[in-house]
């Protein structure tokens, strides 16, 4: 067992984890689930979920890696529970499985950004897009940008994670703020922002089953929750850190990035007349292009506009993969440059299907959202909230002066309001994953051939 790494400072933490946060999750998946749930009636959800379910689960997962200063998979061992090892070790696997899709569209974003220098784009964005996501040249984006993710995880915590994310984050945050006042500027852009930022009610009860999933999916998602990070992380925090307060800095920074994002995103598209009900990948790289074409800056604002979703990528990726790489060191006696290239690797190897074909990469996505997420954070919760209960409330107060009324709320949210509420969601993404007109769960390569030799869903 090798010596465990620690954050340098508070800040590197918190810069961290913010990072794994404010990743794809906010700059391109946010905005299309937006468009595709009814604009501002999504976002009221979304911010809902935040408050109710995102910042109490956050906080779930801090209290186990602090408490057990160990990776996500034998933190659950050193707490007295060693047949929860299965949950940890199902976080690590959905972190391993998001990688895997994510690094294509970190690839993508890539050869966006140097589509934005020659201006390849502008002629025929969807054709563009069509040639950039799928294919050998989506391939070699992935693993491009994968190598550039192993190489920031192999230098370690201090001098790896926490020097990129620093640099990272105001990184995002300043150039996200330069081209949102930029869209203020633009005539038309009220039509934005009242598409994002006025709610229909109306829209929102007539899609209650389809809304719920999917914002609670996303404030899963967009704080990196159920991925087993915020327990690895934690694992290297100090017992004298407040983490009521760290949660809620990550957490709110994190859902003002992704409002942020959509006060860009939303006043670009509206300003231009672009519709943007287009669903999946295409409300960023076919949508945004759209719009920039049009604009006597598009050059450049298509280059900011990447670049921020590039970096945003990268510090979301290297959180993802430090959860492996943050076990096998803790297991095995080899060099983090060696396990973070095999981890890598691998981890390439599952993107390939991805990467030759988006049909995949929605599969992933969708299974992952629907299913894997909800369901790890379940269970966390679960062990948390009645397992743990007491060394809970305890690490909780740990940092602070006084909170035991603060810290036995918290607990109570967690078993009731956070349970309900991602078992909600759980119960109905496996129904959207599993309907008979759907069949969504059974990968895109399999499905037409099953379907046709299996009754559904007795399969």
């Amino acid at each position: 067992m090798v010596e465990r790494a620690t954050w340098k400072t508070r800040l590197g933490f918190i810069f961290a984890a913010i990072g794994s946060a404010v990743g794809l999750g906010n700059i391109w998946r946010f905005p299309f689930q937006t468009a595709e749930f009814g604009g501002a009636a999504f976002l009221f959800v979304y911010l809902v979920a935040v408050v109710l379910i995102g910042i109490p689960a956050i906080l779930a997962e801090f209290v186990i890696g602090r408490r057990a200063q160990l990776n996500a998979i034998d933190a659950f061992e050193k707490l007295g529970h060693p047949s929860w090892k299965v949950v940890g070790a199902l976080g690590v696997f959905t972190g391993f499985w998001v990688l895997s899709y994510y690094s294509v569209i970190g690839g993508w974003v890539m050869r966006y950004i140097v589509g934005s220098l020659s201006g390849a784009y502008f002629g025929d964005p969807a054709t563009y897009f069509g040639t950039v996501s799928t294919g050998l040249p989506a391939l070699a984006a992935h693993g491009l940008f994968m190598l550039v993710a192993v190489s920031i995880v192999a230098f370690g915590v201090e001098e790896g994670i926490e020097r990129a994310t620093t640099v990272m984050v105001p990184a995002i945050l300043v150039l996200l703020v330069g081209i949102a006042v930029y869209a203020v500027t633009l005539p038309g852009a009220s039509e934005g922002y009242a598409y994002f930022l006025s709610p229909d009610l109306g829209a929102i009860t007539d899609n209650l089953a389809s809304v719920i999933p999917a914002a609670v999916g996303q404030a899963l998602f967009s704080l990196s929750l159920g991925f087993s990070v915020m327990i690895t992380y934690a694992s290297y925090v100090g017992e004298d850190e407040n983490l009521g307060v760290d949660g809620l800095s990550i957490a709110g920074f994190n859902t003002g990035i992704g409002v942020l994002a959509g006060l860009v995103a939303f006043p670009l598209l509206f300003a231009q007349g672009v519709s943007p009900d287009t669903a999946g990948p295409g409300a960023v790289f076919v949508s945004i292009p759209t719009a920039l074409a049009k604009l006597p800056v598009g050059g450049i604002l298509g280059l900011v506009f990447f670049l921020i979703v590039l970096i945003a990528a990268l510090s979301s990726a290297i959180s993802l993969l430090e959860v492996l790489v943050s076990y096998m060191v803790d297991n095995y006696g080899y060099a983090r440059k060696r396990l973070a290239t095999i981890a890598g690797s691998v981890i390439f190897l599952l993107g390939v299907p991805s990467a030759l074909d988006t049909a995949w990469l929605g599969w992933f996505d969708g299974v992952a959202v629907n299913l894997f997420l909800p369901l790890v954070v379940f269970l966390v919760v679960v062990f948390v909230g009645w397992i743990l209960a007491d060394e809970a409330v305890a690490e909780i107060r740990e940092g602070t002066r006084g909170g035991e009324s603060l810290a036995v709320a918290w607990l109570w949210s967690v078993r009731t309001i956070v349970l309900l509420g991602v078992g909600l969601s759980l119960a109905l993404g496996v129904y959207e994953l599993y309907t008979p007109e759907s069949a969504y769960i059974l990968p895109p390569g399999l499905r037409p051939w099953l379907l046709e030799r299996v009754p559904w869903p007795l399969l």
